[in-house]
């Protein structure tokens, strides 16, 4: 197998993997949204397509780790280039199957759980239990568990914020108007953070937190004093308690899908890395030679990660959306973005903290709390457990699926 082969096998094998995240990955960020209702199928599409693209083409990893996320030393490749290349290969693809798999199912999984699991059972294999970082290992497997529970938790006590100070209130839609500049000020503080440590952190902005913290808290106060200044006088004579909580959720419609956008366009700056990295690696080891430690990803590399992702979500993304936006439990605009909200300050701190957060179990455990709040009856327990059991499985299985297939890539390349 000649190395022009290899480049075609790995740029086919690459946007495979990028379909994939978008068909599974992406589908998370406007499942809410279109489960409430607040857009529509093709106009989620759209939109999150269009965000993520440019997250990853703009400000995605134009630098990336050899191997993703440092769980295999790429020194015991020294002296042999060409498995690495083998290796990352059936990474990428044996990921991407896995993906594929649990979309067929509308499961919603990790991507980075998925690509780190493939590397480590290609590690293993070459390598031995040595060549494996057994703690950041358990560090992501960590965030099985991690990530749903405090995510969970915030997107609870935010909507029982919520509940409590509109919702259930006697005049809802009164409570609803003259708390909106507030909810505008602290939804724009948050996403703003979120932009800065997660959404734009490929680019090394060298900012210090309370320079950060003091423009986020500028912009907040900004828009609060614009959805004060523009907001419209409420009718609320001859105005029903049904007609007012309908008008509530109009409101939070906006809302949700600002949020929803945001997660879209920080997903794609950061997790299109699980796609162009292995390429970028197998791209580079091929034409030096040999194993860099870090190595530059070129921009038709993002192009193609992000045109993938984007075909991937347009393709194939309603299976995904369906779970996260109807089967979990019933969603509303409020709901959806007490959800969104929740998983947006979880992620945002987790990031700060060092915490082994995923955002997609971040999102989900998000969707899980708020049901929670109406009742365990609210949730589909059944829903639930399968997606539990698709998350344990992400790891081992593809890690699994690497073994045949590194084996297969040696065997037609004549290793």
């Amino acid at each position: 197998m000649t190395d022009q082969t290899l480049l075609w096998m790995t740029g086919a094998v690459g946007l495979y993997m990028a379909w994939n995240i978008g068909a599974n990955d992406v589908a998370n960020a406007m499942g809410t949204s279109v489960g409430s209702g607040a857009l529509s199928l093709r106009r989620a599409i759209l939109v999150a397509g269009l965000l993520e693209f440019l997250g990853a083409v703009l400000v995605g990893a134009y630098v990336t780790d050899t191997v993703r996320k440092g769980i295999v030393d790429p020194a015991i490749f020294a002296n042999s280039p060409r498995e690495l290349v083998f290796g990352m290969m059936a990474a990428l693809l044996a990921a991407a199957l896995w993906l594929n798999a649990a979309s067929v199912f509308g499961f919603p999984v990790s991507t980075t759980h998925a690509i780190v699991g493939a590397v480590a059972g290609f590690g293993l294999l070459f390598g031995g239990t040595g060549a494996i970082n057994w703690g950041k290992l358990g560090f992501i497997v960590a965030s099985w568990f991690v990530s749903p529970v405090i995510g969970g938790l915030v997107a609870y006590l935010v909507y029982m914020a919520l509940r409590k100070s509109i919702i259930e209130r006697r005049a809802p839609g009164e409570h609803a108007h003259r708390q909106f500049p507030a909810i505008v000020g602290l939804l724009l503080f948050v996403l703003a953070l979120v932009f800065l440590f997660k959404g734009l952190k490929n680019l090394h902005l060298d900012l210090s937190w309370y320079h950060v913290l003091g423009g986020a808290a500028l912009l907040g106060l900004l828009g609060a004093g614009t959805a004060r200044l523009f907001r419209r006088e409420r009718k609320t004579n001859m105005e029903s308690t049904l007609q007012a909580l309908q008008g509530v959720e109009a409101t939070f419609k906006p809302l949700q899908v600002a949020t929803a956008c945001a997660v879209a366009f920080a997903h794609g700056a950061n997790d299109v890395a699980n796609a162009v990295g292995p390429m970028a690696a197998v791209f580079s080891t091929i034409r030096s030679g040999e194993v860099l430690q870090k190595v530059d990803v070129p921009i038709w590399i993002l192009l193609l990660g992000g045109g993938g992702i984007v075909l991937g979500l347009a393709t194939y993304g309603y299976r995904v959306m369906a779970t996260i936006g109807t089967r979990i439990t019933e969603m509303t605009p409020s709901r959806g973005f007490a959800a969104e909200l929740g998983a947006a300050i979880t992620i945002l701190f987790g990031s700060k903290l060092g915490l082994p957060l995923s955002t997609t179990h971040t999102l989900v455990g998000a969707v899980i709390g708020v049901g929670f709040a109406r009742g365990m009856g609210a949730l589909d327990l059944r829903i639930i457990r399968n997606i539990v059991a698709s998350w344990l499985l992400t790891v081992p299985i593809a890690a699994g699926v690497a073994l045949p297939i590194y084996y297969l890539l040696r065997f037609l390349a004549g290793s």
